[in-house]
């Protein structure tokens, strides 16, 4: 898989380090700490000749607005929509471990942490929704597929 740098983009199209990505996060949260906060991972795909995967990171100031950042991936094209919804959620797993990692280790923040998964009950995968919602829950995460699923039908489908 190529990564397009290790870097993320806000919607203007400033460029982070994953370093200055969380360091951005924790000043949000921060900067009013009284708020609820949810900090969520989202992928979506899309096939344009290759695979392109777009990982978002939404930081949610519940009821007053957030901030998001998101990076693209590509790899070889893969045709297969199955092994595409699992190839998304593998990929926000593993930046969900991380970054819940590194965000934990602020013992004066708060906040809920979700994994949004592209898929539903309608539609073509949902025949894969109870293996997806099971494969996120016993990663240790909480799950929200579409329509509540923002981070990845909204966020990240929108740079892909």
């Amino acid at each position: 898989m190529k990564e397009n740098g290790k870097q993320f983009y806000s919607p203007s199209g400033e460029l982070f380090t994953y370093e200055e990505l969380l360091k951005e996060v924790l000043f949000y949260i921060k900067a009013d700490p009284k708020e609820k906060y949810k900090v969520i991972i989202g992928t979506d795909s899309a096939n344009h000749g290759t695979t392109d995967f777009v990982n978002a990171i939404v930081v949610y100031r519940v009821g007053h607005g957030g901030r998001f950042f998101w990076r693209r991936l590509n790899q070889k094209k893969i045709d297969s929509l199955r092994e595409r919804i699992y190839q998304e959620v593998m990929m926000s797993l593993k930046l969900a471990e991380e970054v819940l990692l590194n965000l934990s280790k602020n013992k004066d923040i708060v906040f809920d942490f979700e994994v949004h998964v592209d898929i539903g009950s309608q539609g073509e995968t949902k025949n894969m929704l109870q293996e997806i919602i099971g494969m996120v829950r016993g990663s240790g995460f909480q799950v929200k597929t579409k329509p509540e699923s923002y981070g990845a039908s909204k966020v990240a489908d929108r740079y892909t």
